[in-house]
């Protein structure tokens, strides 16, 4: 399928014309002026005024919509699927409007009003909706316009998926400033969400020997349920003492039934992608061919990062799949509201990107 990326839309504004004005989608008398396109991925800086208040282009600031905002929309982007940006961003980022009507003004999006399923005390009807953007890569417009395009497309709309963490305390020795404390906790928060898509799966998680300490639910990671005590007691790897070594500092593995390793898993909040791959094909090394999957997890404005990383060709025989924070914590949303029960690693595919195939 394709997709879109953050230097698609990135590069999309800045092929527009910088000495014009663009307007919002809907009636608003303000006008918007770009200034600047930081390429690949932003960030965009921009001027909005609104003339009919007296103000002007050369009194107005400079503003800015950031990479991690691009990364948010392009990733909520399939052809034909029209997207809601207030939807996909919540009350996150007061560019999103200015956003969104620069994406308009783009070829390849259009905008449009598909029919909303409303459903009350058991009667269903359809309604009017509201203004979203489709993406349709196949029928570009002339760039600088906004297009409105008819649409049968009707969209009942659920609620929105939240993930819900309890504390995550980080013990002084792993961490000192505020700031690393911070990366270690949103490091933790996704060993705590694989831990949860493992146990859907029917698999137990190896933690790294050095986040085992860290406490959430007023218990230590490696004591939580579904959480591996010892690496060397796991019949998969048990006879091979290089690979135990190697795999103790990975961030998760997935292990099942005594015969399968469905996955090896690095996240990488900030850290180079480079220092996670590298553990993991010391992993691979140490192990016969055995059938598994190599991935890295990590914010999705790092995906080029990945991508280019894993093709390096030292790494290409782990063959990386990329998953995303977003994918991450989607399929977790799942498992805190669901029960899931018979989930194959083929939906967990569902989720992943092939890194290195390129």
């Amino acid at each position: 399928m394709k997709r879109v990326t953050a230097s698609d839309l990135a590069n999309a504004i800045n092929q527009l014309q910088k000495d014009r004005p663009y307007y919002y989608v809907k009636s608003n008398p303000s006008q918007i002026h770009i200034v600047h396109v930081t390429l690949p991925e932003g960030p965009i800086t921009f001027k909005r005024f609104n003339p009919s208040k007296g103000e002007t282009l050369e009194t107005s600031d400079d503003e800015s919509i950031s990479s991690p905002l691009i990364w948010r929309i392009a990733n909520a982007f399939r052809p034909g699927q029209p997207i809601n940006f207030d939807r996909v961003l919540g009350a996150s980022y007061n560019t999103r409007s200015v956003f969104e009507a620069l994406v308009a003004h783009t070829p390849q999006f259009y905008f449009c009003y598909p029919g909303r399923i409303e459903d009350v005390n058991g009667l269903t009807q359809e309604k009017h909706g509201h203004k979203h953007i489709v993406w349709l890569p196949d029928s570009p417009h002339e760039p600088g316009s906004m297009k409105e395009i008819e649409t049968e497309i009707v969209i009942s709309e659920g609620p929105h998926l939240e993930v819900f963490y309890d504390a995550v305390r980080v013990p002084n020795q792993f961490a000192q400033p505020e700031a690393e404390i911070e990366i270690k906790r949103r490091h933790v928060q996704m060993q705590i969400a694989l831990i949860s898509i493992g146990q859907a799966l029917g698999c137990r998680t190896w933690i790294a020997k050095n986040d085992r300490g860290i406490i959430y639910k007023d218990r230590r990671l490696g004591a939580l349920e579904g959480v591996i005590p010892k690496l060397e007691d796991e019949k998969l790897v048990s006879n091979y003492p290089d690979a135990v070594r190697a795999g103790l500092l990975i961030d998760c593995i997935w292990f099942r039934d005594d015969k399968l390793m469905p996955a090896v898993i690095e996240v990488e909040h900030t850290t180079g992608v480079t220092s996670g791959l590298t553990r993991m094909k010391g992993f691979q090394d140490a192990l016969p061919p055995f059938p598994t999957r190599y991935i890295i997890t990590a914010p999705d404005e790092e995906r080029d990062k990945v991508l280019r990383e894993a093709r390096r060709d030292q790494f290409r025989s782990m063959n990386i799949r990329f998953f995303p924070y977003s994918a991450v914590e989607e399929m977790f949303s799942l498992c805190q509201r669901r029960a899931l029960r018979g989930v194959t690693q083929d939906f967990v595919d569902s989720f992943l990107e092939v890194a290195a195939g390129g």
